[in-house]
C-alpha cells in the first residue's frame, strides 16, 4: 500500500480523540509555511462560539461526504494497487525495478506537499486539491497504459505528485472549514475510510487483477475521482477558497523552501535509480543524489534528527525508521507469496488485510487517557512489535511455514505501528511550541516520506543484486517457483534490524519532552 497517506489519517485522528489541541495546530502534516498551520480562518472565528452541530449538519454535509470520499479514494488505490503490483511488474519485465515503483510515489509525493502547502497559503486548497486529483487520476491511467516498467514508474511518480497536492489540501480545508469541536470527528472519519479498504480492496483488486488483467484496476480507478469531486469542490469555493487572510498582503512563495523540497526528491530519486542499475557508473547519480540530499536534509530537520538527540529529534527520526522500515518490508511481501508459495493475487493481498484493523487498534489503545504516562514505554514495545513481524514474515520461504503466519505476523506488526505513527504525531504536537509546528510537522512529514524512498532504494537493491529480477516466473499462474527466497531474505532482514533500531530511539524521546 502507499504507506505516505493511510498511516498519517490515522495517526491525525488518534492526536485529535487523544490531545488537548492548541489553536492551528490541527493539520500536523501540512507542510506548507507556519502561517498555514498556525491560521484561524473566519469560519473558525465564527463558529468559535458554536459548541453544537455536527460534521453531517446541512451546513456540512456535501463538504463532509466530499472530502470523506476523497479519502476513501486513495485508500482504495493504495490497498488496491499493491495487491496487483506484483502481476503488473511480472508483464512489463520489471520485477528487478519492483520497489522504484513503490518509491517512485513518495519521492514525488514529497515536492508536492511543500508545493500544497506555500499553495494553500496564497490561495487557498481548492486549486491544490483540484490539480492534485487531476495528476492523481492522470497517473494511474499513464501506469495502466505503460507498456514498459520505466513508463509505468513514471505514472507512479505523477500520482505521486497529486496525492502530496491532495493530503495537505484537505488538512487545510479542515482547518479552515471546521470549528474545533468538530475537527476530531472529521478527522476520525479520515481514519475510518482506510479501515474498509484494508479489507476489501485487496479482494476486488485480486478478483479484477485474475479475471479483467491488471491494466482495469489502474485504469478503472479515475472514473471514480468525479463523485467526491463533485460533491466536494463547491462546498470548499463556499466555505475555504480564497486566502486564509483576505486582508493580508499575499504571501511571497519561499523559493528556498521549495528548492530543498526539490533537491530531496530529485536526490532521492537519484539514489534508487543507482541502486537499481548496480553498475559502477551507478556511483555517478549516486553521488549527485547524496550531494542534494545532505543539505537538504540539514535544511530541513531540526539539528540533531541523524544522531538521534534527545527529544524532538528522536520523534522525527524515529517516524522515518517506523515507516520506512515498515513499508519497505510490506511492500514486498505480496510479491514473495505469489512467486514463492504459488498464491493468487487476490490472496496474498488478503494476507495484509487484517493489519488494517489491527492498526486502527493500537491506535485507538495510544490514545486512551491511561496510557500517557506510558507512551514511551509504549512506543518501545511497539518497534519491538514491528521488528518481529518483519523478521518472522520470511520464514515462509521455507515451504513447511504455513502461509498464515504472513498475516498473524503483520497484524502483529500493524499493531505495533498503529501506536508508534499515532504516537510520534503526539509527541510532536506535545513538544512543539505553537510557533514552531508548522516547520516541525513538515519536519515529520519529510522524515516518513524520505524513508520510505531510501529503505526502499536499499531493499530493492539488495533484491535486484541477490537475483530478484530473475523471481515471478509463474506470478500469473498459481504456481510457485521457489527461485531466489534469498532475494526476499535481503529485504526483510536487513529491514527488521532497522526496526530494532528504532526500538532504542523509541528510549531516547522524553528527555526532552520534561525539560519542555
Amino acid at each position: 500500500m502507499s504507506a505516505l497517506e493511510p498511516r498519517d489519517a490515522e495517526a491525525d485522528a488518534d492526536m485529535a480523540a487523544g490531545v488537548a489541541r492548541r489553536p492551528g495546530s490541527l493539520a500536523p502534516h501540512d507542510v506548507g509555511t507556519v502561517s498555514t498551520v498556525n491560521s484561524v480562518s473566519a469560519v473558525d472565528t465564527a463558529d468559535s462560539v458554536v459548541t453544537k452541530g455536527s460534521v453531517l449538519d446541512p451546513a456540512h454535509r456535501a463538504l463532509s461526504i466530499g472530502i470523506v470520499s476523497v479519502v476513501l479514494l486513495i485508500a482504495f488505490e493504495a490497498t488496491a494497487v499493491g495487491t496487483a503490483m506484483p502481476v503488473a511488474a511480472r508483464e512489463l519485465n520489471g520485477v528487478s525495478a519492483y520497489a522504484f515503483a513503490f518509491s517512485a510515489y513518495f519521492t514525488t509525493s514529497l515536492f508536492g506537499m511543500v508545493l500544497a502547502g506555500q499553495w494553500s497559503d496564497r490561495s487557498g486548497p481548492l486549486a491544490s486539491l483540484t490539480a492534485g486529483m487531476s495528476a492523481f487520476a492522470a497517473g494511474l491511467l499513464l501506469s495502466g497504459t505503460a507498456g514498459t516498467m520505466w513508463l509505468f514508474v513514471l505514472g507512479r511518480a505523477v500520482q505521486g505528485l497529486g496525492g502530496g497536492l491532495v493530503i495537505v489540501a484537505l488538512y487545510v480545508v479542515v482547518s479552515r472549514a471546521y470549528a474545533e469541536h468538530l475537527r476530531p470527528a472529521i478527522m476520525a472519519a479520515f481514519a475510518a475510510s482506510w479501515v474498509v479498504p484494508s479489507v476489501v480492496g485487496p479482494l476486488a483488486s485480486g478478483t479484477i487483477t485474475e479475471h479483467l488483467g491488471w491494466r482495469w484496476v489502474f485504469v478503472g480507478i479515475p472514473a471514480l475521482v468525479v463523485f467526491p469531486l463533485a460533491l466536494a469542490l463547491p462546498a470548499i469555493r463556499r466555505t475555504a477558497s480564497g486566502p486564509a487572510d483576505p486582508q493580508a498582503p499575499v504571501a511571497p512563495w519561499d523559493r528556498r523552501r521549495i528548492g530543498l523540497a526539490l533537491a530531496i526528491s530529485a536526490g532521492a530519486g537519484l539514489l534508487q535509480y543507482a541502486g537499481q542499475e548496480l553498475r559502477w557508473l551507478s556511483l555517478i547519480p549516486a553521488a549527485a543524489g547524496v550531494a542534494l540530499l545532505v543539505p537538504a536534509v540539514r535544511g530541513l530537520l531540526p539539528r540533531g534528527t541523524v544522531r538521534a538527540a534527545r527529544g524532538l529529534p528522536s520523534v522525527i527520526l524515529l517516524r522515518g525508521i517506523a515507516a520506512g522500515s515498515f513499508i519497505a518490508a510490506e511492500s514486498f511481501v505480496p510479491l514473495m507469496l505469489v512467486t514463492q508459495r504459488g498464491l493468487s493475487v487476490t490472496l496474498a493481498g488478503l494476507s495484509l488485510a487484517v493489519g488494517g484493523l489491527t492498526w486502527a487498534l493500537g491506535s485507538w489503545i495510544q490514545a486512551r487517557p491511561w496510557t500517557e504516562p506510558y507512551r514511551e514505554r509504549l512506543v518501545v514495545l511497539g518497534m519491538v512489535l514491528v521488528a518481529l513481524a518483519i523478521a518472522a514474515a520470511p520464514s515462509v520461504l521455507i515451504t513447511a511455514v504455513p502461509v498464515w503466519v504472513v498475516a498473524a505476523a503483520w497484524a502483529v506488526g500493524c499493531l505495533g505501528m498503529g501506536a508508534v505513527i499515532s504516537s510520534t504525531s503526539v509527541l510532536l504536537l506535545q513538544l512543539s511550541a505553537p510557533e514552531e509546528a508548522g516547520a516541525n510537522s513538515a519536519a515529520l512529514q519529510i522524515s516518513d516520506g524520505l524513508s520510505n524512498v531510501l529503505l526502499l532504494a536499499v531493499g530493492g537493491a539488495a533484491f535486484a543484486a541477490l537475483g530478484g529480477g530473475a523471481v515471478g516466473h509463474a506470478v500469473t499462474s498459481h504456481a510457485a517457483t521457489g527461485s531466489h527466497p534469498t532475494a526476499f531474505a535481503a529485504v526483510f532482514l536487513p529491514m527488521a534490524g532497522v526496526a530494532a533500531a528504532g526500538a532504542w530511539v523509541a528510549t531516547r524521546l522524553q528527555a526532552d519532552r520534561a525539560r519542555a
